[in-house]
């Protein structure tokens, strides 16, 4: 796979490299593992990583989906701070790719140039309590009032609420239609009836700031509705394809960071008079992560060439986001476990990259849900 990438290609990765490493690995080891920073941000969209995907007219480079993949996990690799990478990776692949899917011209042109600028955040939410992995069974309400649509309801863990400027929300507009009675809103965030409530921190990735989302008569424009009424499902399908799998690009490239510390402590940690990768339990260990690491890429840019050319990859996305997300957990797992001691304190980072690996599991369908969704293709 590596000898597919062009001179221009390697050159970019090389310039995400060092300003992950220069611009910001001292400002995360400056905060530590706080909240959202809009600094952090900021220095990302001057860097260009938001634009990565968008077209040129709208302000981006228009890498197009392979390119934009390789770039993210040259940043997961460069950048310790998986929470950081993950966020941006939201916006790429959720927000942005979604609005260009399926947004009018006037909503592109009034959401996707800030957010390429790094003026604006967008929030999913489609998440309620009792509906997580039953995407389709939410409640919330939206009510057609002449050219407006008044929502009803409470969306819970979605990631940047408390900072997002717009919100895709997730409403039912016809009650008796099941799932194709759901449609999307583009709903912002000072709109009056709109409200967010801090959520408890999350185990990990704590630079995405979660929230609850209250809508108690919001008021929402109709030219707000995104695709047409009753094309929600739809959306939902779309922005979940792409985002459970492209997103975990910097993952895989926190996966190499991990390989690549495992094996200089695996020669250079002296136990009982030898390197520890002398002892096969060891050395076993970091074999496996090899394995995981060079599967778990071919599964992501299989996945990224599909998606590119536009072909059916559903069930690509589905194992993409299994594999890769229980690979990282073991990655981490067995990263600590070379590592020793030193491994279990706070200090080496190494827990951290634990608790961020085990959100992958959870956040864009479960593991358990991608395997029904494999199941299901294959005919169970």
């Amino acid at each position: 796979m590596t000898e597919s990438w062009s001179d221009t290609q390697r050159a970019l990765r090389e310039s995400v490299l060092q300003f992950a490493r220069q611009e910001l690995n001292p400002r995360v080891a400056e905060l530590g593992e706080g909240g959202f920073d809009p600094e952090l941000w900021r220095r990302c969209a001057e860097f260009g990583v938001l634009g990565w995907l968008a077209p040129r007219d709208h302000g981006g480079a228009g890498h197009g989906v392979v390119t934009t993949a390789y770039l993210m996990e040259a940043l997961g690799y460069g950048c310790v701070d998986n929470g950081l990478t993950f966020g941006l990776g939201t916006q790429i692949w959720g927000f942005q790719k979604t609005l260009l899917e399926v947004g009018s011209e006037d909503q592109v042109s009034r959401y996707l140039g800030p957010s390429v600028r790094g003026e604006l955040l967008g929030a999913f939410a489609i998440t309620e309590e009792g509906s997580g992995s039953d995407a389709f069974g939410i409640g919330t309400r939206a009510v057609r009032d002449g050219d407006h649509y008044v929502l009803e309801g409470e969306k819970v863990y979605i990631g940047f609420a408390p900072v997002a400027q717009v919100c895709v929300v997730f409403a039912r507009t016809d009650p008796q239609a099941g799932r194709w009675g759901i449609s999307a809103f583009l709903v912002d965030a000072g709109t009056p009836g709109y409200t967010v409530e801090p959520a408890p921190e999350h185990a990990g990735l704590r630079r995405v700031p979660p929230g609850r989302i209250v809508l108690d008569g919001c008021r929402v424009p109709r030219d707000r509705l995104l695709g047409g009424e009753g094309g929600g499902a739809g959306i939902f399908n779309l922005h979940a394809g792409w985002e459970r799998s492209m997103v975990l690009a910097p993952q895989l490239g926190a996966m190499q960071r991990l390989l690549d510390a495992s094996v200089e402590v695996a020669r250079t940690r002296i136990r009982a008079g030898r390197p520890v990768g002398k002892h096969q339990a060891v050395s076993h260990r970091v074999a496996d992560m090899k394995l995981r690491i060079e599967l778990s890429r071919l599964l992501l840019y299989k996945t990224a060439r599909l998606l590119q050319e536009g072909r059916s990859a559903t069930l690509e996305t589905a194992m993409t986001k299994t594999f890769l997300s229980e690979a990282s957990v073991q990655c981490a797992q067995d990263a600590i476990a070379v590592h020793g001691g030193e491994g279990y304190q706070r200090e080496t980072g190494l827990e951290r990259e634990l608790r961020d690996a085990i959100g992958a599991t959870i956040y864009a369908g479960t593991v358990d849900v991608q395997r029904n969704i494999i199941a299901g293709l294959l005919g169970l």
